[in-house]
């Protein structure tokens, strides 16, 4: 570990030559390729020179014990001594989290993807509250949510929504949500008071740029049409709806949120481009199916992950064993504890592998 440490240390230092240089500027893609690499190695140098200062600490404060003779010295030694081997521990640890093989789809944005599912309407509506549960936590983050589509029911549920959330790291925070999520609790509509189970299921797949999947146009069908349902004055008046059907995988997108058939053909073609990467990021999973069961957040899209109990009050992630009864404050979006949770299971479950 401490010969690849040497060498990113190496590399950093090579880094920052390169971008202290006259013009480096003037040749962007170059630029920001130099400063990803910079800002991706920038933590695990912090880190490893803390740990080099602290090893420092250890060695001074052990000749200062063996060299002094004043007691109070020697104790102030003493106590910087064991301050410093505390923390070189911590910094062990982080490093090991730190060198981790990285997914390179963590810094993207995402688009989500909530189907309502079995439980009729209130499935949907239990869709619909799952995905404002979402907006409260991305908001809460400072990312952004921008509604790709929506099919809503008419007393407030979802059948499907699709959105993006843009955020810095948001894949490597929210791919945890994906797989089935399930509520236990009294509908609205239930007169004998009875506890009804339903589903929805959360699908997180990372942006793809247009670099990452080529859609071939023949592969494409384009029918634009009058919007359907909710909507302004003009949303149902013109040709604003756009439907991309795409022939080799039968994947068909809908999306009539925006008046501009423009846009609405710019987002279609996102969440097209998103699907096509996801399904070939599932092949390459399957072809290490054993490698994918054991990690946390990437499994099958079928898996039960979450229940959440109303007449309880509690939430539990079935996949870490995490049972929190906070259920009012989840549902607001306060989600963090169980993706912390998540995030810490996944990372002891690469180390242990590495051992």
């Amino acid at each position: 570990m401490f010969d690849k440490l040497e060498d990113l240390l190496v590399r950093y230092e090579e880094l920052m030559s390169e971008l202290a240089e006259p013009g480096v500027a003037d040749d962007q893609n170059r630029f920001r390729k130099l400063m990803k690499e910079q800002s991706d190695l920038a933590p695990i140098v912090e880190a490893y020179q803390e740990y080099k200062d602290n090893n420092q600490a250890i060695e001074d404060s052990l000749a200062m014990i063996e060299e002094e003779s004043d007691d109070e010295i020697i104790e102030m030694a003493k106590e910087e001594l064991s301050e410093a081997k505390s923390k070189v521990s911590e910094l062990e640890e982080k490093l090991k989290i730190l060198l981790l093989p990285k997914d390179p789809n963590d810094d993207k944005n995402v688009i989500v993807e909530i189907r309502a599912g079995a439980g009729g309407e209130e499935a949907a509506l239990f869709a619909a509250e799952i995905y404002r549960m979402y907006v409260h936590y991305v908001e809460s983050r400072g990312w952004k949510v921008e509604l790709l589509e929506a099919d809503e029911t008419g007393i407030g549920g979802m059948k499907n929504i699709e959105f993006m959330v843009k955020g810095n790291g948001a894949y490597s925070i929210l791919k945890y949500e994906s797989g089935v999520h399930r509520v236990q609790r009294v509908p609205e509509t239930e007169s004998q008071g009875r506890i009804q189970t339903s589903t929805c299921s959360v699908a997180v797949m990372p942006e793809a740029e247009e670099v990452d999947i080529q859609i071939d146009e023949k592969d494409i069908r384009i029918d634009v049409m009058r919007a359907s349902g909710n909507g302004g004055q003009c949303v149902n008046t013109t040709d604003s709806a756009v439907r991309l059907t795409h022939y080799p995988t039968g994947i068909v997108i809908y999306s009539q949120t925006e008046k501009s058939q423009l846009q609405n053909k710019d987002k279609a073609f996102a969440l097209l481009r998103a699907k096509l990467y996801d399904l070939e990021l599932q092949k390459q999973q399957d072809a290490e199916a054993a490698e994918r069961r054991s990690q946390i957040g990437t499994g099958d899209r079928a898996e039960k992950i979450r229940t959440y109990n109303f007449p309880q009050g509690r939430v539990t992630d079935h996949r870490i064993n995490l049972t929190l009864y906070k259920l009012d404050k989840i549902m607001n979006g306060d989600i963090q504890e169980i993706i912390d949770a998540c995030i810490a299971a996944d990372q002891a479950q690469k180390l242990a592998k590495m051992e």
